[in-house]
């Protein structure tokens, strides 16, 4: 008896393949072998949203060999991930493999280990349609909005634009904190923080003896770190404090007056501990990692992007050769929103802690972590298949991602089942008798007990450890004085803190996080500067149209609603027809509505703040196909315009140092969609433009395409002439761009040659692609294709003739012999 596995990627077959005996054949379908073809919406609205599915684009002889490979085999076992998208993979290939559904298997795993795998194929089990519903429905959904709302974008703000039923939302989260931001007032206020130590002594000038040192560690452009900051307080016997209340009043300053009244009420002063309190306390380990977290995790602490995470953790889920190990799955999947953690695995942990760390490591039972409401049970979190591979072990046979996202996994796995860490916590409050009332000081610190979890996984605690101190205890400040601070604006989101924003709000799953943010980085809605993730002009303007229009769509709640309609197509078999009529009614009403009033959004202005310098009458933004510009409201009569920065103010025109070479006035700096270069400050007079390099350097103009006297084959009136490219010289028409025409420039002295005997050009473009070794023109292909299909047909015909005679004869023969 032979078996066929089919796998999704290549790296899982090769693991697979080892694990399983010579009657298993393990091949890979690449993912998705059918799909929503990309032309064309393919979903019948009208009847029942049925979809149609073709072959994916250059996967027709994979198919073919799949289905080949199938049909010699007694049995075929899918064994494609265990998620929506996996069990969607799974019916498509059997569907297309035609495979009857006494012999389809469907084997699910959660990691790609010898014992994972046996138990998996030693009972399997049959398609799950529910999550194949499911995914169909999340995936006729998006296409309808996608495939219906994009055409709109294209008319109403630029070609090319996409709008997509989670995308869209994820962008309004960014383009709502760049408004939060581009809106913020910042407000004064002031603090008086102060550095107290318990040495006493004072210099000749009053001053104290530490001063001196404290001014040097934060003279420096730099601020000192977290670690030089400890180190000082530590040599010192000095901590930190702020003050906190003034005559019994909370302390608040909102100009400099306020705060140097008391801080001179405050000079000379003695300060004294009013009160000491200790108290122990302890924290728990984190829950072992789900998707979000991984990703976040590893952002914070490796600076890898949600995309990045997820193909190193592929990687590691499909199998990594260690050597005499030979080849395993490091760690389980990697898509999941569960913390459920299987008792093989907590035993494997608390093994590892026991042997390795000690008993004071291990506490009486193994935790257990609750996971969010949502969470797929059956799911485990993202672990190492096998915890007694340390990252240290493996560490020979990864590369370095893959040590450090592993590294990441293990150790956050083992943390989850140690002990708590245990803190000794201090508050101290620290008063001093002013002519404004008594002042008080407070800090607060903890020093480490009991390392516990911590000792596997690092806490990045930021409070300080308090020298020892006790109640009446006089201190003397090593620095004291008022410093001005302005309110800050929200923080704009990393890719960490926008996938924590997107599971919090229930806004897509684990395996659409990294996509999600990729997308519309991609799409230009979205850019990252500094890891910091910005809306641009491009995505706010969107967002807004698609706000006015498609509330729902762009409603956080509604799409969370949404994807628990998605949810419970799956875990109640709910009816997934009926989920999309639910949607499309109010949706093609609102599509209709969209397409009659939504207006351009270069016909939209916003007034600014800003005087036109020509005319002096106000400015106004417009949007244009290199985002947000400032333009004159005057405008056509007066055509000032200028660009502007992100928070809406006039960008200056640099000027470069340059003259024009057609008219003598400067060349300024200017921007456009490919980078920066120089043009003319009497533009639109004067159009001349210079580029430059990343420098500013002005680049030499390229060269005047060189004649050759060669006719061109392709348009018969015009001539090749030598043009410069970045990869070289080729050859190409004088008639450029109604010819385009292009040669590779070896052929030039062929050809002058074959002009010269009056062979070139050629009568027809075949001949001329025969001479330059050009393939078969897509003419010639077709006509070829129908020749052998012909051939084929006639030689089929005359086969099954010469049979027919040849059994006619056959049983004639019969016939005389048996008479």
């Amino acid at each position: 008896m032979k078996n066929l596995v089919i796998v999704e990627s290549p790296a899982k077959a090769k693991t697979i393949n080892k694990y399983l005996g010579s009657e298993f054949e393990v091949k890979a379908s690449n993912g998705h072998i059918r799909d929503l073809p990309s032309k064309g919406i393919n979903v019948d609205i009208e009847n029942g949203f049925q979809p149609t599915y073709d072959i994916t684009p250059g996967k027709k002889k994979l198919v073919g060999q799949l289905r080949s490979a199938a049909k010699k085999c007694d049995n075929v076992y899918l064994a494609t991930d265990l998620d929506r998208e996996g069990e969607a993979i799974a019916w498509h290939l059997a569907k297309v493999l035609g495979v009857s559904d006494e012999h389809t298997y469907r084997v699910v795993f959660n990691a790609i280990t010898k014992n994972s795998i046996r138990q998996a194929f030693a009972d399997p089990g049959k398609l799950d349609m529910a999550k194949v519903n499911a995914q169909q429905a999340r995936r006729i959904l998006d296409r309808i909005v996608g495939y219906q709302i994009s055409p709109l974008l294209w008319k109403k703000v630029a070609g090319g634009l996409s709008a997509g039923r989670v995308q869209s939302v994820a962008v309004k989260i960014v383009a709502e904190r760049e408004k939060e931001i581009r809106a913020f007032n910042p407000e004064e206020y002031w603090l008086i923080p102060a550095v107290f130590t318990t040495d006493l002594d004072q210099t000749s000038n009053g001053q104290h003896k530490y001063a001196e040192s404290w001014e040097q560690l934060n003279a420096g452009e730099k601020k000192p770190s977290r670690a030089e900051l400890a180190d000082w307080f530590e040599q010192h016997n000095a901590f930190k404090a702020e003050l906190a209340r003034v005559g019994g009043k909370k302390f608040g300053a909102k100009n400099q007056q306020q705060a140097e009244e008391i801080f001179h009420s405050l000079s000379g002063q003695d300060f004294t501990v009013s009160s000491v309190e200790k108290k122990e306390s302890k924290s728990r380990p984190l829950p072992p990692f789900i998707t979000s977290t991984l990703q976040q995790a590893a952002s914070n602490r490796s600076g890898f992007g949600a995309k990045r995470t997820m193909r190193i953790a592929q990687s590691l889920y499909e199998g990594v050769d260690l050597g005499g190990l030979g080849t395993i799955g490091l760690i389980t999947y990697m898509r999941t929103d569960s913390t459920y953690l299987s008792p093989e695995a907590l035993n494997a942990g608390r093994k590892y802690i026991s042997e390795q760390l000690g008993a004071d490591y291990l506490p009486d039972k193994p935790n257990f972590y609750a996971s969010s409401k949502a969470a797929q049970e059956a799911h485990e979190a993202i672990r190492p298949t096998d915890p007694s591979i340390t990252p240290q072990q493996a560490r020979p046979h990864l590369s370095d991602e893959q040590f450090r996202l592993y590294d990441l996994i293990w150790r956050r796995f083992i943390a989850s089942q140690m002990t708590p860490a245990k803190w000794f916590i201090t508050s101290v409050k620290v008063c001093a008798q002013a002519e404004v009332g008594e002042c008080e000081f407070r800090a607060s610190g903890r020093m480490l007990a009991f390392d516990g979890f911590t000792k596997i996984w690092q806490n990045r605690s930021t409070e300080q450890q308090l020298p020892e101190m006790r109640e009446g205890q006089k201190l003397a400040a090593a620095d004291l004085r008022p410093e001005q601070h302005f309110t800050k604006p929200p923080a704009r989101y990393t890719e960490a803190s926008l996938v924590k924003a997107l599971e919090k709000e229930g806004i897509g799953r684990p395996s659409t996080y990294a996509s999600i943010i990729s997308t519309i980085q991609d799409r230009k809605y979205v850019e990252q500067i500094d890891k910091k993730l910005r809306a641009t002009d491009l995505g706010i303007v969107v967002t807004e149209k698609l706000e006015d229009f498609f509330p729902e769509i762009m409603d956080i709640a509604f799409t969370r609603q949404m994807e628990e309609n998605l949810d419970g197509i799956e875990e109640k078999n709910n009816d997934w027809v009926r989920v999309l009529e639910e949607f499309y009614g109010p949706f093609s009403s609102r599509l209709e509505q969209a397409k009659e009033q939504m207006k351009h959004a270069k016909a939209e202005t916003t007034p600014s703040d800003y005087n036109c310098p020509d005319c002096g009458a106000k400015l106004e933004y417009r949007f244009g196909k290199n985002g947000r510009f400032l333009s004159c409201s005057k405008y056509p009569e007066c055509k000032y315009a200028c660009p502007c920065d992100s928070e809406g103010k006039p960008v200056k025109e640099e000027k470069s140092g340059h003259k024009c070479p057609n008219c003598g006035k400067d060349m300024v700096v200017k921007t456009g969609r490919y980078g920066k270069f120089l043009g003319c400050e009497d533009y639109p007079k004067c159009k001349t433009i210079m580029k430059i390099d990343k420098e500013g350097n002005v680049l030499p103009p390229a060269p005047p395409p060189e004649p050759t006297g060669i006719r061109c084959q392709k348009c018969k009136n015009g001539e090749l002439v030598v043009r410069q490219s970045k990869r070289g010289p080729f050859l190409g028409c004088n008639k450029f761009p109604r010819c385009r025409n292009i040669i590779s420039i070896k052929m030039l002295d062929r050809l002058k040659e074959l002009q010269n005997e009056g062979v070139w050009p050629p009568d027809t473009i075949e001949e001329a692609d025969e001479i330059l070794g050009r393939k078969k023109t897509a003419a010639k292909k077709k006509t070829a294709k129908k020749t052998t299909k012909k051939t084929t047909k006639k030689s089929t015909k005359k086969t099954a003739k010469k049979t027919a005679k040849k059994t006619t004869k056959k049983t004639s023969a019969k016939k005389k012999t048996s008479e």
